[in-house]
């Protein structure tokens, strides 16, 4: 952003206009002209969309006991109001329960159990975020949805323990959903 205390040179800025003003007319002359414009414009446009693409990770990220989470976008199928969920009697403390989703049941699991957070009672889980693995899905269920976001690549560190694919700066956790739905992470 420029500095606000520097005077604005206008007249550099009307010879900028005029210039822009020439190219514009000789392109619209010269028919080959323009599509040589028009095709080097687009060619820097896809490449930057590009690079930007291969320097973020898109995923949805999510808070629950206090701390930031996220699962891989490709791995979401849905997200749903918590309020559906239905207690299942004599379940393991990490199964808040079952509810339906596009005609099939979905355990929902209690990520503050599993990952050993604290956390209050049903009334803090808000949302229920389906993943799909392998074939299986199953709900997180999330006190508060942050979204779609992209994370840069860059400071991303990989994570050694727990369920988690990486870490970034900020402390956002990517979830791994292979090591969270094995059986020994449920005990």
């Amino acid at each position: 952003m420029a500095d606000p205390t520097q005077a604005i040179d206008f007249q550099a800025l009307q010879r900028r206009l005029d210039e822009a003003e020439r190219n514009l007319a000789t392109a619209a002359e010269d028919p080959e002209r323009r599509r040589q414009v028009l095709a080097e414009r687009a060619r820097l446009i896809a490449g930057t969309r590009q690079a930007a693409r291969g320097e973020t990770v898109p995923v949805l990220a999510f808070s629950v006991g206090g701390e930031r989470y996220a699962i891989a976008i490709e791995q979401v199928g849905q997200v749903l109001e918590a309020k559906g969920l239905s207690p299942l009697p004599a379940a393991p403390p990490w199964l808040l329960g079952a509810m339906v989703a596009r005609t099939r049941i979905i355990p929902v699991l209690d990520l503050r159990q599993l990952l050993g957070l604290e956390g209050g009672g049903m009334s803090d889980l808000v949302k229920v975020v389906v993943a799909e693995h392998d074939g299986e899905a199953f709900g997180l269920a999330v006190e508060a949805l942050e979204g779609r976001i992209e994370v840069p690549r860059e400071g991303l560190a990989a994570a050694d323990e727990g369920p988690f694919t990486w870490i970034a700066a900020d402390r956002l956790a990517l979830l791994d959903l292979e090591r969270l739905s094995a059986p020994a992470g449920r005990a």
